[in-house]
């Protein structure tokens, strides 16, 4: 089944074009097997009838301000649909498997410690420079080696980069990795210009130089990001329309009225609550799709209270899941009981009742830690209105196991930045992990002792390094899948996070875009828009 944008079609809709068409609460409760690829509504991709027409600007209504728009600095998961237009990958993943294939490059594992990168001919950056084989070695040594990365863990891997030819990198490894691929599908595999980094400095962030199908013409922080068409783009089958504009809306309600109004074209990420808005909008399509995007509770173990494993699992035991899901997303979503939905195909079944809602046990454990007054703790969230609320369910369930939890909110980059880099504020974030192609690369993002999102940089044990490694050596899919159920089994028993529910993509779109594709990541990209 597709994982495109599901929608209700009749034959003589798909004959004319897709007709503006809501998908009801019950249609997307149908999707709770997610990742499998269960359509809501039949099936039905929304499919172009007429070729797609060049032109306009595509207005988007954004959600969160950048991070940072160079992506081996920037950390926060929300930062990839701008990326994405300014930045081609090495390796890219289909929309709707994450199955790797060739992007900027194809490769091929001569052995099992080579990767050999062959680039594809005539790829400019967007300032004229060669995308060569020198330029991606100084990718990836850049990546692995500036100060300012905050993906090295993504390549702890690699052992060394050599150009081996004009258009030719070869990368050897200290341990075989298949999921390298998934990983040069990500922030590792955007390749920006040597020229524009080295001139530019820090100040690259704001101006970065890629070789994707737009580049940068400005950031206002926290007002609008735009790009225009590169002319020079090496493939002619996408970036459709001129420009795209992204106008910094936090507030979702307040982003979805620009697109019901007209002022905007395409909003994101918009939660369930608003569905009957989209559904009154006649000019207005809406599209879901399943996704990997997980809310939960980032734990800082460094910090006093958490830094006890009773504590942690006390807080597992507090929440109550199904009600979360319930009450902050409308019942569009399912509980999360690890960092993988239940159609994922490292899904383990078996941790589904390790941790039931029960806050009598979860007062118990925290009276062994210590604790027998209860505990105090500082949850970093955010100022939209669903964040509100998920921090007010999240605090409600938290107070009847005895855990007095102490909101501090600001926009996601503010917020995500005091938590996870250098001031190390509150002991617990309530946000977001987006997902990533491979699930090693989730593993190692949120658990490497040096990753940037284990806030407290905690050694989290030879243990599950070991099973990273080994998942990362495994060829068959059978087999790593018992490494994740291993893998996942020892996060979850140590209680190094605690997961929520998994949030569905749901999209409002102007019913003159057209080619929209919903992907399993659930982060929109523009590549097959056109405005009609």
């Amino acid at each position: 089944m597709s994982h495109r944008a599901s929608e209700s079609e009749t034959e003589s809709d798909r004959a004319s074009g897709p007709a503006p068409v809501a998908l009801s609460r019950r249609d997307l409760m149908v999707m709770a097997g997610a990742i499998a690829g269960t359509a809501a509504t039949g099936g039905a991709a929304w499919a172009q009838a007429a070729p797609a027409k060049r032109g306009g600007v595509l207005k988007v209504s954004a959600n969160a301000n950048p991070s940072s728009l160079d992506p081996a600095t920037g950390g926060a998961g929300s930062d990839h649909t701008f990326l994405w237009t300014i930045f081609d990958t090495l390796v890219e993943w289909d929309y709707q498997t994450l199955k790797t294939k060739p992007g900027l490059a194809s490769y091929t594992f001569p052995d099992p410690l080579t990767m050999v990168l062959e680039i594809q001919p005539g790829i400019v950056f967007h300032d004229g420079t060669p995308l060569n084989a020198e330029a991606v070695k100084f990718n990836f040594d850049r990546n692995r080696q500036d100060p300012r990365s905050n993906i090295k863990a993504d390549l702890q891997s690699v052992a060394d980069v050599q150009v081996s030819g004009p258009l030719r990198v070869t990368v050897k490894l200290l341990r075989p990795d298949t999921a390298l691929p998934a990983i040069l599908s990500d922030r590792a595999g955007m390749m920006v210009s040597p020229k524009a980094v080295q001139a530019l400095g820090a100040e690259h962030d704001r101006k970065p130089v890629g070789a994707g199908p737009w580049k940068i013409v400005r950031w206002s922080a926290n007002e609008k990001v735009e790009v225009t068409r590169a002319e020079n783009h090496w493939r002619k089958d996408r970036a459709f329309v001129d420009g795209i504009e992204f106008f910094i809306i936090p507030e979702l309600a307040t982003g979805l009225r620009a697109v019901v109004s007209g002022q905007n074209d395409f909003a994101y990420q918009v939660p369930p609550r608003l569905i009957p808005i989209i559904t009154r909008a006649k000019q207005l399509r809406q599209i879901s799709g399943p996704t990997l995007y997980c809310l939960q509770l980032y734990l800082n173990m460094a910090k006093p209270g958490l830094d006890k494993l009773k504590v942690r699992q006390a807080i597992n035991h507090a929440v109550d899941r199904q009600a979360f899901v319930k009450g902050s997303l409308a019942g569009v979503g399912e509980p999360a009981y690890m960092n993988l939905p239940k159609s994922h195909w490292a899904f383990d079944e078996s941790l589904v009742n390790l941790y039931p809602h029960d806050p009598a046990k979860a007062r118990k454990l925290l009276a062994e830690a210590g604790y027998k007054d209860g505990i105090e703790l500082t949850v970093g969230s955010y100022t939209d209105q669903d964040s509100v609320r998920r921090s007010e369910i999240v605090m409600e369930q938290a107070r009847e196991a005895g855990i007095r939890l102490k909101f501090i909110t600001g926009t996601i980059p503010e917020i995500s930045g005091q938590f996870f880099g250098t001031e190390k504020k509150f002991d617990m974030l309530l946000s977001a992990w987006t997902g990533r192609p491979d699930p090693s690369m989730t593993y190692s993002l949120l658990y490497s002792k040096d990753a940037y999102f284990n806030a407290g940089r905690v050694d989290t044990g030879k243990e599950l390094a070991d099973m990273l490694a080994e998942s990362r050596v495994a060829e068959r899919i059978e087999s790593r899948t018992l490494i994740f159920r291993r893998l996942q089994r020892h996060v979850m028993e140590n209680a190094l996070v605690a997961p929520l529910a998994f949030q569905y993509e749901l999209v409002a779109a102007s019913s003159k875009v057209k080619g929209y594709e919903s992907n399993l990541l659930g982060k929109p990209k523009y590549e097959f828009i056109s405005l009609q």
